[in-house]
């Protein structure tokens, strides 16, 4: 298939990937499926870091309110990880996520493995939840 038939999946020319990753064979089990325990730690980091700047300063994670497989993820995929604010509170912080893996790279296929949305707390140097700063 051609690469314009895989770019109506990715999400719009205006958003970059904030964190892009390629699992190895640790990261799987013997059959080469990579861990979905290892895709949330990864979303967990991409979903970080959208809120850390928001919050500018620490966050941490307090729900994972959705998280889809959509598609298995193998050991060799390219990982793009998109990562958008969708909502802001008083300290917290919601934060969709977008997983899109590029197999076989001389093929250019591209398709849409993991969503999450994951709910982050502005802390201080206490670990106390802060309230977030203004936008101004």
């Amino acid at each position: 298939m051609s690469n314009n038939h895989y770019n109506e999946l990715l999400p719009s020319n205006d958003t970059h990937a904030i964190l892009r990753v390629m699992p190895m064979p640790s990261d799987a089990n013997v059959h080469g499926d990579v861990f979905g325990g290892w895709i949330m730690a990864q979303v967990d980091i991409a979903g970080s870091i959208p809120a850390t700047r928001r919050a500018q300063g620490r966050v941490v994670t307090v729900a994972v309110n959705s998280f889809t497989f959509k598609q298995p993820v193998f050991v060799g995929d390219l990982l793009s990880f998109y990562a958008t604010i969708i909502k802001t509170g008083r300290t917290s912080i919601t934060v969709e996520v977008e997983v899109y893996a590029e197999r076989n790279r001389l093929q250019s296929e591209t398709v849409k493995v993991t969503e999450a949305t994951l709910t982050y707390v502005a802390t201080d140097q206490n670990r106390r939840s802060r309230e977030l700063p203004s936008l101004d």
